[in-house]
């Protein structure tokens, strides 16, 4: 259910941004996912259409374009920079990391020097990238 909740949360953003440009027309949004978002897309779409049909007329028209982001990592101990799809794991540890992105230092390790001490660079969340309208 927290498609709906972050769904309503993008709607109110870009409605923000359309008052505050003083926007004719919100005509498309940029919707970032990170590939460490546990989050259903069909539902989040879906919820952006009912949601601008109920809640945001101004929104009405509005293609909201939804766009992956894989997750990136780079070791804190090296410097080594690499990418979720590059390092072997089983389907559990996937699955784990999927819902728990956190759950990354247990299961992962940099592929040069195996430290397990690294940040998450990209591929975490939800955010809107770009809002494209007229004046």
């Amino acid at each position: 259910m927290h498609e709906w909740a972050l769904a309503e949360s993008v709607i109110k953003t870009a409605a923000e941004h359309f008052k505050k440009e003083k926007l004719k027309k919100l005509s498309e949004a940029g919707v970032v996912f990170g590939e460490l978002q546990a989050i259903d897309k069909e539902i989040f779409s879906f919820a952006l259409e009912e949601l601008v049909k109920a809640e945001s007329k101004i929104l009405t028209g509005c293609k909201f374009k939804v766009i992956d982001e894989p997750a990136a990592f780079k070791c804190r101990v090296c410097g080594k920079e690499f990418t979720l799809k590059s390092l072997k794991k089983t389907a559990a540890e996937a699955e784990y990391i999927h819902f728990i992105p956190e759950m990354a230092h247990t299961f992962l390790k940099c592929p040069k020097c195996s430290s397990p001490d690294f940040e998450i660079t990209a591929g975490r969340g939800v955010y809107i990238k770009y809002l494209t309208g007229e004046k």
